[in-house]
């Protein structure tokens, strides 16, 4: 069995190199406290965007969709689950909706993770929520030729429900007595969790619930307005990169966890740039064009009609696409390409 030491990883030599990352979260943590005091209103509109936005962006990182028509019924709970990806996405919908509530009712133990894993999985009819895996899985990818090969044997199956005892209990012992800095422990909590690899099906989705309510749970609770599921899928191959190579070693102990931990601080850190700046567009009430002009007036080079949409998420997808054709017409920005190749840039705003 592997040894699970937090307060020993957080001595180590690689600390210095994610210490501004703590440092800036910790002053955007700040910022965001005064942000919550004055303008309560404008922030609960971005909380609904955000958990539309958390839901889709983790499902589709594991390939799982539906049209954005069923997903604003189903996020509103309008409309039952008509196939497995929607089950999935109803799954994802409550469990985040249950950490928004009682993030702080919700200990960090094994009985509450299988708890969220039933309730992730609870629209489905798998036989395995709620349960640790009974049988060995593992990380695979495949490559251009359609040749599938095993990146990661994760921990085995007899193995995992003490291994998750010992690293909830780990996290604990250091979360209480302020042994290792939150924003350092929760990436090394998610990046254990994800190397062992506990249930047959929903890791991913787990690690990226885990990881808000952690968040949470310490005081940051950037995830509620910003998602850093979308986040994360923006740049999976960042993410599934900087995993693979902290898991390099890990059975034996010799893993270097460090890029996945700055991946994840990163993250963190890039949700609260945002959050700044949604604020302040969806304070103004701006008119759709005046809000699209304000938010692409900082974009350096070329941007999408996706990138809008990220920037202005109480925009509709209408409503963006006419303010692009009235600020082409103007000539205050420039598009080129057609279809799904199609790119702006700024000329004059």
């Amino acid at each position: 069995m592997r040894n699970f030491d937090y307060e020993s990883l957080s001595k180590a030599t690689w600390i210095p190199d994610v210490l501004d990352y703590v440092a800036l979260i910790s002053q955007e943590k700040g910022k965001q406290e005064l942000y919550l005091r004055q303008k309560p209103e404008e922030l609960e509109r971005l909380v609904e965007i955000a958990k539309v936005q958390s839901t889709e962006a983790s499902n589709a990182i594991e390939g799982i969709h539906t049209s954005s028509t069923r997903l604003k019924k189903l996020m509103g709970e309008k409309t039952a689950p008509k196939n497995r990806d929607e089950e999935e996405i109803a799954g994802y919908r409550d469990a985040l909706a249950l950490i928004h509530q009682s993030f702080d009712m919700i200990s960090i133990t094994p009985n509450y993770i299988l708890q969220l894993h039933q309730i992730l999985m609870g629209h489905t009819s798998a036989s395995h929520k709620g349960k640790f895996k009974s049988a060995q899985n593992y990380i695979s990818a495949t490559d251009g030729k359609g040749n599938s090969f095993t990146l990661f044997t994760p921990m085995d199956p007899f193995e995992t429900p003490l291994a998750m005892q010992r690293i909830c209990d780990e996290y604990n012992r250091c979360i209480g007595n302020g042994l290792v800095h939150p924003l350092v422990l929760i990436p090394l909590f998610i990046h254990d969790f994800l190397c062992i690899h506990p249930f047959i099906d929903g890791n991913g989705r787990m690690s990226r619930l885990l990881t808000t309510l952690l968040l949470y749970r310490s005081g940051f609770y950037v995830g509620k307005y910003i998602s850093l599921e979308a986040k994360i899928s923006k740049n999976r191959d960042l993410y599934y990169d900087a995993l693979s190579k902290s898991q390099e070693g890990w059975h034996e102990g010799k893993d270097n966890p460090l890029p996945f931990v700055k991946y994840i601080l990163g993250t963190v850190a890039s949700a609260y740039s945002d959050f700044e700046e949604r604020v302040e567009l969806v304070s103004e009430k701006l008119p759709a064009k005046e809000m699209v002009r304000k938010a692409i007036g900082q974009k350096i080079g070329y941007f999408t009609k996706a990138d809008v949409m990220e920037l202005c998420p109480s925009l509709s997808l209408s409503s963006v696409e006419l303010a692009l054709r009235e600020l082409v017409r103007e000539k205050a920005i420039e598009r080129s390409g057609v279809g799904k190749a199609t790119k702006y840039r700024c000329i004059k705003l």
